[in-house]
């Protein structure tokens, strides 16, 4: 008797437990999707050239990153890791801007494709943004600032967040 008493208990918790994580599951926060998730831009940077460049967004809620690389700009020096202040701008197709920040970059050699990000910053529901008429503005060194604009819209076309 004894023995079938355990078995039940032990068949009761495993039960109870498993109740309770599909329950956890259900009701666990679900992170938030943002559509594209990766749009390309032509870049314009002045004397420090510009091309194609790859913006990859992703979001947490309220909270959304940003990270762009291009290989047709490249690092003129080596840098260190975190070593470029940048300070993405994108417009909000109802008017206003959007704007993420951050000093996050790969070290890179002479001659590496630049990259920076993730970019922090905060959306809402809805917000849609796009790149063509905002901007990137890095500072290297603390001195030397380089700002890029996109010379048309974005392709396949804005971020739109949840």
């Amino acid at each position: 008797m004894r023995g079938n008493r355990g078995k039940r208990i032990g068949t009761a918790v495993s039960v109870t437990a498993g109740a309770l994580a599909a329950c956890g599951l259900a009701f666990a926060p679900t992170a938030a999707a943002v559509t594209p998730g990766t749009a390309t831009i032509t870049a314009d940077c002045g004397s420090y050239g510009g091309g194609e460049a790859t913006l990859t967004a992703t979001q947490n809620g309220t909270a959304a990153t940003f990270t762009l690389s291009t290989s047709a700009m490249t690092a003129p020096v080596a840098l260190g890791q975190d070593s470029i202040v940048s300070t993405l701008t994108l417009v909000k197709a109802g008017g206003g801007t959007a704007v993420f920040t951050g000093t996050k970059n790969p070290a890179m050699a002479v001659g590496d494709p630049l990259s920076v990000g993730p970019l922090s910053g905060t959306v809402a529901s809805g917000d849609s943004l796009e790149a063509y008429g905002g901007s990137l503005r890095m500072t290297v060194f603390g001195f030397i600032t380089i700002t890029c604009t996109a010379t048309g819209p974005q392709s396949p076309g804005p971020f739109v967040f949840d």
